[in-house]
């Protein structure tokens, strides 16, 4: 990231199908067999890297928890990553399906246990452990850019959950 109101360049969620606030958010993520990483990645066996299948576990979890807090906080951070297993692979044109599950909401963080599957299949689970924040807190000088950043993610929030329905 280059700024810290900066865009993921990787979203790595297609879209939120569930959203229950507080308490838990399933999303998915199908593997377009196009994905630049897979070129890279074992090209003659392309799979989503176990990296990113984590990646995609916390941008789920970092969602519930701005929406928990309705956006109070816009900057959530991985503070800690714990007992990660990978169990299986993510082919192109298979979904993951992620679903995390908060098991404590502190004042600053927030503990979610977390899991991928793949038609139905344990691929990849653990426990996260996120850390929330408003950037005027730390920078009293930077107040304008949580503004910003709300905003954005709001907009960012309305492509990947039509909670409408």
């Amino acid at each position: 990231m280059s700024s810290v109101g900066h865009t993921m360049r990787f979203r790595l969620l297609d879209k939120i199908t569930e959203l229950h606030v507080g308490r838990s958010i399933t999303a998915t993520k199908r593997l377009d067999a196009d994905e630049d990483y897979l070129k890279d990645h074992f090209p003659k066996f392309p799979v989503m890297p176990g990296v990113l299948m984590l990646e995609a576990m916390f941008q789920a979890s970092a969602w519930l928890v701005r929406v928990t807090d309705d956006f109070e906080h816009p900057f959530v951070l991985l503070q800690e990553a714990r007992s990660v297993k990978y169990a299986s692979f993510l082919a192109p044109d298979q979904v993951l399906t992620v679903l995390a599950e908060v098991s404590k909401h502190e004042p600053n963080t927030t503990k979610l246990k977390v899991s991928g599957t793949v038609d139905g299949v344990l691929a990849v689970s653990g426990r996260l452990v996120l850390e929330r924040f408003k950037l005027s807190d730390r920078y009293p000088h930077n107040g304008s850019v949580d503004a910003w950043t709300r905003h954005t993610q709001r907009e960012e929030l309305a492509k990947l959950w039509n909670h409408t329905k």
